[in-house]
C-alpha cells in the first residue's frame, strides 16, 4: 500500500508540474506574440492650459515610450500605427509606420519623438488598420491603443469592437486613456463622467475584445499601463 501511495504521489506531482509548465509556456507565448501600438498624434496631444495639464500630453508620452519600449521590444515584435498628422485633410492622417518587426525600440521611439501633433482623431480607422496589419481574421492579434479620448472623424469604435470580436481569430485590444478630458463647456459637468474623470469612447474596444481599459493621468501611470499591456508582467 505504501509503495502504491508513493507511486501515485509521483504521478500526481508529474501531472501538476506538466500543467504548470503548460500554463507558463502559454503565458509566455501570449505576451511574446506580435503586437501593434496605435499612437495618438492628433492636435489634442499638444494641448495644455485650460484642461488642467501643465505641459502638452505628447511630452510625457514620449518619455513613457522611451522608458518602456526598449525592454519590451527585446521580447516581442512590435509595429506602429500613428493617427492625426500627415493626412491630406483633418481626418485622413492614419499612417502605418511599420508592421511588427524585431528590435523595434529605436523605430518606435524615433517615430514618437519626431511627431508634431496635428489633425483630428480617426482612432477607429487607426485601430482597424492595426488589426488588418496583424491579419486578425486568421491569427491572434494584440493591439494597444494610446489615446487622449475622442473619436472626431465619424468613426464608430463600438461597431468596430463588435466586428473584431466576432470576426477575429483571437483579437484583443487594450486601451490606455491618457489624460482624457470631457467637454469643457458642458451642462453635464457634475456627472460621474465630468471634465476631469472622463473615459475614452474607445473603451468599448477593450470591453468587447477581452482587453483592459486603463486611465493614466501621470507619467508613472502611463509607464505602468504600457508595461502591463505590452510586456510580460512577470518581467517587471
Amino acid at each position: 500500500m505504501i509503495v502504491c501511495h508513493a507511486f501515485s504521489m509521483r504521478i500526481l506531482g508529474s501531472l501538476i508540474l506538466s500543467a504548470l509548465y503548460a500554463t507558463s509556456a502559454g503565458a509566455t507565448d501570449n505576451c511574446a506574440a506580435d503586437a501593434m501600438v496605435v499612437f495618438d498624434g492628433s492636435g489634442s496631444m499638444a494641448e495644455m492650459g485650460f484642461n488642467d495639464i501643465n505641459e502638452p500630453r505628447i511630452f510625457e508620452a514620449r518619455r513613457a515610450i522611451s522608458d518602456t519600449i526598449p525592454e519590451i521590444a527585446e521580447r516581442r515584435r512590435l509595429g506602429l500605427v500613428v493617427y492625426g498628422p500627415m493626412g491630406v485633410d483633418e481626418c485622413t492622417g492614419v499612417d502605418l509606420r511599420f508592421p511588427p518587426m524585431l528590435d523595434a525600440a529605436k523605430p518606435v521611439i524615433d517615430a514618437v519623438n519626431s511627431l508634431e501633433p496635428s489633425g483630428s482623431t480617426p482612432l477607429t480607422d487607426a485601430v482597424k488598420l492595426a488589426a488588418e496589419t496583424l491579419d486578425y481574421q486568421n491569427r491572434p492579434a494584440a493591439i494597444v491603443l494610446v489615446t487622449d479620448g475622442k473619436e472626431t472623424c465619424g468613426g464608430q469604435p463600438c461597431m468596430l469592437a463588435t466586428d473584431l470580436a466576432n470576426e477575429g481569430a483571437d483579437t484583443t485590444v487594450h486601451v490606455i486613456g491618457f489624460k482624457v478630458r470631457g467637454s469643457f463647456f458642458s451642462w453635464d459637468r457634475d456627472t460621474d463622467n465630468d471634465y476631469n474623470v472622463s473615459e475614452s469612447v474607445a473603451r468599448c474596444l477593450a470591453d468587447s475584445t477581452g482587453g483592459t481599459y486603463t486611465s493614466a493621468e501621470t507619467l508613472d501611470q502611463l509607464i505602468a499601463a504600457l508595461r502591463e499591456t505590452l510586456g510580460c508582467q512577470f518581467l517587471f
